[in-house]
This record gives C-alpha cells, sequence and structure tokens, in this order.
C-alpha cells in the first residue's frame, strides 16, 4: 500500500509541476511575446485585469499557496498591488518574475510527501490539505492562463497553435521553451 501511494504521490506531484511549468507557463510566455508592451496592459474595461495583472496575480498565488504555504517561506503576498499595477513592468520583467516563481514553486512541490498532501495548512485564511492548496493552485493558473490566451486571440485575431488533441504532435512554434532565467 505504502509503495503504491508513493507512486500515486509521485504521479500527482509530477503532473502539478508538468501543468504549471510547461504546460501554461509556456502558453503564457508565447502570448506575452506575441503582444506588445501596451496590449499586456490593456483592460477590455476599467474594472478588468489586464495580462500584465493576471500575470503579477499568478506569482503572487503561487508564492502564497505553494512557497509559502506548503514550502514554509514567508508570505509577504500583497494582493490588491497585482490589481492596481498599470503598465510598470516590462515584458521581460513578468516572464522573469514568473519563470522564476514557478520554478521555486515546483522545487517545492517536488519535495512534498504523501504525509505532505494529507497535512492540514491554513493559507489565505482557508484551513484545508496540502492536496487542496496544490489543486486550487493548478486550477488556478489554468484559469488565468485561458483568459491570457483568450486576450491574446482577440488582439491577434487568429488561432495561436496552442492546442492539440493528446497524441498529436507539438508544432513547432509551440515547443520552444522558457529561455534559462
Amino acid at each position: 500500500m505504502t509503495t503504491n501511494l508513493s507512486r500515486l504521490t509521485r504521479q500527482i506531484l509530477a503532473q502539478a509541476r508538468h501543468s504549471l511549468q510547461a504546460h501554461h507557463l509556456t502558453r503564457i510566455a508565447r502570448c506575452l511575446r506575441m503582444l506588445s508592451e501596451k496590449e499586456i496592459w490593456w483592460r477590455s474595461h476599467p474594472t478588468s485585469n489586464s495580462v500584465g495583472n493576471l500575470v503579477l496575480h499568478l506569482e503572487g498565488n503561487v508564492r502564497q499557496w505553494i512557497i509559502s504555504g506548503l514550502g514554509g517561506a514567508p508570505d509577504r503576498r500583497e494582493r490588491d498591488k497585482e490589481f492596481s499595477a498599470r503598465g510598470l513592468l516590462p515584458r521581460r520583467v513578468l516572464l522573469a518574475r514568473l519563470g522564476k516563481t514557478v520554478a521555486e514553486a515546483s522545487r517545492v512541490i517536488q519535495k512534498l510527501s504523501p504525509d505532505d498532501l494529507t497535512r492540514e495548512y491554513v493559507i489565505q485564511g482557508f484551513r484545508l490539505s496540502g492536496l487542496k492548496a496544490l489543486w486550487h493552485v493548478v486550477e488556478h493558473f489554468a484559469h488565468h492562463a485561458g483568459q491570457i490566451v483568450l486576450v491574446t486571440k482577440m488582439k491577434r485575431r487568429r488561432d495561436l497553435g496552442l492546442t492539440q488533441l493528446p497524441g498529436q504532435a507539438i508544432k513547432a512554434s509551440c515547443a520552444r521553451k522558457l529561455p534559462a532565467i
């Protein structure tokens, strides 16, 4: 039973890391590279968030929930600033910060044990298991990555070639890796 639990834990953690790093972060980076600096901070409405705000929000969420919440680092998140920023950071800074945060979170995730996933944590005032916290972050990251893809499609007015069915070859334009940070 312990062997099966360990194997299942490794699979869950590997999939979470893949989803955050290889799948969604790669898509976000591709979108950021396709948008102008002005488009990154464009808002469809004053109450909407820009792509830049979403990137800052994802960075804050991943840091608070994974690096601090599950990893034990100090929580210094200033959530309101993620949404109040207006074009302050260029694309290269946004990419570097999000890439660094996801890489750090990936190292925390890699070290989690079955006990860590079942242990209770308090993150952002919520009492939940490590698995629920991890699941929240992956789901949240995917949600906002989808919003970033949608804005990019609207601005570019074309298919971005980001979607393949399981088993399809990844298009060469989508298979590029993020630069080392």
